[in-house]
């Protein structure tokens, strides 16, 4: 059973042919990177600090809104998708054993118990019409020698998918939260809208009663009274119409925190949100922020790994394999010196024809990989697009809302103008409800540009990517950890 010289043969062989890895060495493909963003931010915000890093960590507390901040809490906890992620990602660091299992050798054991009769006669040999009962036990082993590199090369497809894998996992947390922010802050602002049309429906109401008065003393006539009831129920049906969107948000925001709609429920509250500047990073640190670009490389790297897997197919497999153990038919015989069997040497294979099968796979992997290249750029430049839209999205709204708010006040002056000359017999009702209508719009329009300034807000910050870093991405030695099970 021992050769020294031959297994010093052996082991000096596999020692000299395991450096060698078939395939492309992972390059990172390059993007064009541009300088600076065209869109310049707005007036009150400026660009990153190193300090600003730490403010980044929980984005949403910038808006100061502790009700806000309790439920992105119940999002990382509860959120049903980011489960399924996680549990991706186990599947995918579970993934990366399985690969790392090909550098070690296999180890079985077998035993059995045989009872068997020969034929009589010749054909029976030395046993014929005999019962023999046949013991046997072994162990076998096995081992194929990475020497082209093909389970290196399996393990670095994996470690990559992995780390793609865990980039998902942020894109998803960061999804979910910007979903939830920008929901709670849809269902504030129609909160406020809500106020406006009850503050309007009070106001209307004495108006209508005003103008009942007049009537009855025969100052107006019934058209007026008839204009200021349409605008009173106009204006009721519309703060009516405002629930089925909240409603919606609601239920929205129920399911992004992992409960039924109908086991939640968010009371009318105030809007109680600043519209706190955003620090902006250069577009070349985009790269190291964003997780999908994150995963978008490393499904590169995990393509460029698969090509030498599959060129590895060109080459002939070595392996050693050897087996050890004990058969006896004697019960008294079974594990002596005697009945003591074993075997022990090297194997190669070597494909010669396949009709065309191995070079089909790597050319696939090939294309695969340059599909990988593709979308890793694309999605660089939509990460640039996005920055650019909320960027000129704030820039916009903020010359807006100036403007907006310009609309609001000389809309309250005019209604106040209008409400003199009509108490003075000047101006009929129509002149009144035209301008009360107005001053409701030019203040929903103001609250609806607040609203559309904080989800650009959020968009944004989703945009930049949050709170992450590559920086964060698994090692190699974390993805070697066991998986934690729930």
């Amino acid at each position: 059973m021992r050769n020294p010289a031959l297994l010093s043969v052996l082991a000096a062989a596999f020692a000299l042919l395991h450096g060698c890895a078939v395939g492309p060495d992972y390059v990172k493909p390059d993007v064009e990177t541009p300088a600076a963003y065209r869109e310049k931010p707005p007036i009150n915000w400026k660009p990153a600090q190193p300090s600003d890093e730490a403010k980044r960590g929980r984005w949403w507390e910038a808006f100061g809104d502790p009700e806000l901040s309790a439920l992105v809490d119940q999002v990382n906890v509860s959120n049903q998708n980011l489960r399924a992620a996680e549990a991706r990602y186990r599947q995918a660091q579970a993934l990366v054993a399985s690969s790392r299992a090909g550098f070690f050798p296999t180890l079985d054991a077998s035993a059995s118990i045989v009872r068997s009769r020969s034929p009589v006669g010749a054909l029976g040999g030395t046993t014929a019409g005999r019962i023999v009962t046949n013991r046997s036990a072994g162990l076998e082993a096995g081992w194929e020698a990475d020497v082209w590199g093909r389970v290196r090369r399996t393990v670095e497809s994996s470690e990559a998918g992995a780390q793609a894998s865990a980039a998902d996992l942020e894109s998803a947390r960061l999804s979910a939260q910007a979903e939830l922010a920008t929901s709670y802050l849809q269902l504030r602002v129609l909160d406020v809208q809500r106020r406006l049309l009850e503050d309007s429906i009070a106001a209307f109401q004495k108006s209508l009663d005003l103008t009942n008065n007049r009537y009855v003393a025969g100052v107006v006539g019934k058209v007026d009274v008839v204009q200021a009831e349409t605008q009173l129920r106009s204006t009721q049906a519309q703060a009516v119409d405002i629930g089925i969107q909240r409603a919606q948000l609601e239920h929205a925001i129920a399911l992004l925190i992992g409960k039924a709609p109908s086991n939640f429920s968010l009371p009318q509250g105030p809007l109680r949100l600043s519209l706190s500047p955003v620090p902006l990073t250069l577009p070349s640190e985009l790269l190291e922020r964003r997780s999908d670009i994150a995963a978008a490389e490393r499904r590169v790297a995990a393509a460029n790994a698969r090509i030498g897997v599959a060129q590895s197919a060109y080459f002939p497999s070595i392996s050693l394999t050897g087996t050890l153990g004990s058969r006896a038919s004697d019960p008294s015989n079974w594990f002596t010196t005697a009945s003591r069997f074993w075997s022990i040497g090297p194997a190669i294979l070597m494909p010669l024809f396949d009709a065309g099968l191995r070079r089909s796979q790597t050319d696939q992997a090939m294309a695969v990989y340059d599909e990988t290249v593709a979308d890793y750029r694309q999605t660089v430049l939509n990460a640039f697009r996005e920055v650019e839209d909320n960027l000129a999205t704030l820039r916009i709204l903020e010359e807006e809302a100036r403007i907006q708010d310009e609309a609001v006040r000389a809309a309250r002056e005019s209604v106040t103008l209008t409400n003199n000359q009509y108490k003075a017999g000047i101006v009929s009702f129509l002149n009144v409800a035209i301008v009360q209508t107005a001053q409701l719009n030019n203040e929903r329009t103001a609250v609806g540009i607040l609203g559309q300034r904080l989800t650009a807000a959020v968009a944004l910050v989703k945009a930049l990517g949050g709170e992450w870093s590559v920086a964060l991405l698994p090692t190699s030695e974390q993805l070697r950890e066991r998986p934690a099970q729930r």
